[in-house]
């Protein structure tokens, strides 16, 4: 899976479109970082940047951003509605992907270090990031704004957690939060009722706060308070999530508006399926939901998987599928087209050139082939055999998954399709990886090679290309090898009506990884050093044995099936 996360700093900022765009500029600046959106403020004198790539181009993003606007910025001078510490006033780091809020909270203490190290921006570290359990609040970091870092910083329990002189960098720049929280997602709950009352009611019945204590338990009898005087609270049902009613003039209905806090804890379907609840039983109707900004895929995926749970349908399907089934499930689209590519963070950054052959229509990947290139070659079709080898068992799990009087079997061919869907990602990725790792050869012949030493470095290239060259369609033999045991499950015990397809499935596996095996040994024989090759060489003839016997089993339980 590919390492995502957001970063969403808050710069001392929000009249001056000159030093907005300055300080956009410098995040923009880190290759494999994209700029997803630009929210100024005039009143807090505040813009919120939001931006998104891999870690290491994330957290350089950051500091670059954090250093110009400590150039351009002057705190001195700076007034608005918003609390602020500095002219980087908050830098989170959050999960999209790949990694756990843990490794972002390590990213954060290296960024606040940076800060500080190469900067001289003190930084306290917040939220997941924090060292002091009570700077886990941001407000603790923050108390006394910017006016009172001074002060703070002479305090020895109150200093940053990098740095405590106070200069003239400090004077100008400030001081940055930087910390690490989950995803938040924004999502309102539309109903079937122009009542704000009615949809505050709900809000109380789910938001963590919940609602005030009352006597009689009712919604206007008498506060209760506890013996220090203190208001007693009715907690809500869902954990980390802040919720309140309103209307909305656009759409002539009530809402309940929902920030959710920890999506691990409490998914969007989870969301949901309790305000749905709630607000039935206060004979209320959620019609849909309306997701508001961006979200990450897995918010999508998880909730398509739970509704096809729900109807006991198979999870190995594609991707675009599961999507659709969540949108539908929550009516996403109930008041307006919901497009998952507009709204999905990972589809809003995605490569559109990491599948130039596998995205490739099959007509015009077989006229790419066919032309006088030498890439793609035999590696690349290898690898397309093999993944449409693993799309037929997939194929025939589903199948067996909804056909009729085989309902209390579904999860067991759910389990395989789902299986046969990551083999079959995975070879499709080394169609192009195989053509890829070709070409790199061919870089490697091009290079220079008139001194001694670019003589060397020459044949260094080319020996370390050609072992990845035979390394690659070895790849392409293990994965379509994780085919046949799918394949055979599938003739042995799936659809009967479908046994050809898993037949056919197991021959396109073994040729898959017959003709992969021939790009190994003679990628394998380019070397000049052949010792790096023998244990690649070794495994291929094992895969191939194995493969056999998996194609002798396949077709001796095919050719006893009645249907054939």
């Amino acid at each position: 899976m590919k390492r995502i996360v957001e970063c969403v700093p808050n710069f001392s900022e929000g009249r001056d479109k000159s030093i907005i765009d300055s300080i956009v500029a410098a995040i923009s600046s880190v290759a494999g970082v994209k700029v997803l959106d630009v929210d100024p403020g005039e009143a807090t004198n505040r813009t919120v940047v939001t931006f998104v790539g891999e870690p290491e181009a994330v957290a350089e993003a950051a500091f670059r951003g954090a250093k110009r606007a400590a150039e351009l910025i002057d705190m001195r001078k700076h007034h608005g509605a918003h609390p602020r510490s500095g002219a980087t006033d908050v830098l989170p780091i959050i999960p999209v992907a790949g990694l756990s809020l843990e490794e972002c909270a390590l990213m954060a203490e290296r960024l606040a270090e940076r800060l500080y190290r190469e900067i001289g921006i003190p930084c306290y570290l917040y939220e997941a990031a924090a060292r002091i359990p009570e700077r886990k609040n941001l407000a603790v970091c923050r108390a006394g704004e910017y006016e009172a870092l001074q002060e703070k910083m002479a305090d020895p329990e109150r200093k940053p957690d990098f740095g405590g002189e106070w200069n003239e960098v400090v004077a100008k720049a400030g001081a940055t939060n930087v910390g690490a929280r989950n995803f938040l997602v924004a999502v309102n709950f539309n109903l079937n009722t122009t009542s704000v009352r009615r949809a505050m009611a709900v809000a109380f019945d789910v938001r963590e706060k919940g609602r005030k204590a009352r006597e009689g338990g009712s919604l206007t009898g008498k506060l209760l308070k506890d013996e220090n005087g203190e208001q007693i609270w009715i907690p809500g049902t869902l954990k980390g999530c802040k919720a309140i009613g309103w209307y909305i003039d656009e759409y002539g209905i009530a809402q309940v508006s929902m920030n959710i806090t920890d999506i691990d804890a409490v998914p969007l379907h989870v969301a949901f399926e309790e305000v749905s609840r709630a607000a039935a039983a206060r004979g209320l109707r959620v019609t849909g939901a309306e997701i508001v900004g961006l979200v990450p895929k897995k918010v999508l995926i998880d909730a398509g998987r739970f509704y096809l749970e729900r109807q006991c349908r198979s999870l190995g399907v594609a991707e675009e599928e599961i999507v659709k089934i969540a949108v539908r499930s929550m009516s996403l689209d109930d008041l307006k087209p919901f497009n998952p590519h507009e709204k999905v963070i990972e589809y809003l950054i995605e490569d559109g050139g990491k599948h130039p052959l596998a995205g490739l229509s099959i007509r015009d990947f077989a006229a790419e082939t066919a032309s006088e290139s030498p890439a793609p070659g035999g590696g690349s079709v290898s690898a397309c055999m093999g993944a449409f080898g693993a799309a037929l068992a997939t194929m025939v799990a589903n199948l067996s998954s909804h056909k009729r009087g085989w309902d209390d079997r579904w999860k067991e061919f759910s389990d395989v399709a789902e299986k046969g869907q990551a083999v079959m990602a995975e070879l499709i990725d080394l169609i192009d990886e195989d053509t890829a790792a070709f070409n790199a050869i061919m870089d490697a012949i091009s290079l220079p090679k008139e001194s001694p030493a670019e003589k060397e470095a020459r044949a260094a290239a080319l020996e370390a290309a050609t072992l990845n060259a035979a390394a690659v369609p070895l790849r392409t033999m293990e994965a379509a090898l994780k085919a046949l045991p799918l394949a055979l499950e599938m003739a042995r015990k799936g659809n009967p009506a479908s046994a050809s397809d898993a037949g056919v499935a197991a021959l396109a596996a073994v040729a898959a990884i017959r003709g992969a095996a021939l790009n190994v040994r003679i990628n394998a024989a380019g070397l000049a050093d052949k010792t790096p090759a023998e244990p690649l060489l070794k495994r291929s003839d094992e895969i191939i044995a194995e493969a056999l016997r998996y194609e002798h089993d396949v077709l001796e339980s095919i050719n006893s099936n009645e249907n054939i």
